[in-house]
């Protein structure tokens, strides 16, 4: 699997005439594949928009050579874009969850991507008192921080 996701990044490197370098680490729940280039720009993207279309690109191809049950997802990263904006986003998201805490208000957060969103639930899940719901469709899809109900939601039970 590793020399077909290779071959893949190859020919999309190849193809937009990009020059540089690519690690490809194999882990548990996928791979990781770190891109260096001095035109790093290029892939990222506004708001990391370009990096998100190579990587759907990418796991598209892989899902489509591959047997089923035999796919693994690929997590790509340019000049380490990816891992430092988590990381700022793991940091903004604690400081809005005590923010929620201390005003017990709502926070709506701007529209961001599936994987960014992915980031702020899992932070706020592991801080006590509050939730964090994804809202809206599309572009608009964003979270909102929220203190937990004092009363667990009653289950519906058939009779």
């Amino acid at each position: 699997m590793e020399e077909q996701l290779s071959d893949i990044l190859d020919n999309i490197l190849g193809l937009l005439l990009l020059e540089g370098s690519y690690e490809i680490v194999e882990e548990a729940e996928g791979f990781s594949v770190s891109i260096e280039t001095k035109d790093a720009g290029r892939l990222i993207g506004t708001r990391g928009e370009s990096l998100e279309g190579l990587q759907l690109i990418v796991n598209q191809i892989m899902s489509k050579k591959l047997k089923e049950g035999e796919f693994k997802r690929v997590i790509v990263d340019v000049e380490g874009w990816r891992k430092q904006k988590e990381e700022e986003l793991s940091q903004r998201a604690k400081e809005w969850g005590k923010q929620v805490l201390e005003t017990k208000q709502d926070l709506e957060l701007e529209p961001m991507s599936a994987w960014q969103r992915r980031v702020i639930h899992m932070v706020i899940q592991e801080m006590k008192g509050l939730m964090s719901e994804s809202v809206n469709e599309g572009r608009d899809r964003h979270i909102v921080i929220k203190m937990q109900s004092e009363k667990p939601v009653p289950s519906e039970v058939e009779g």
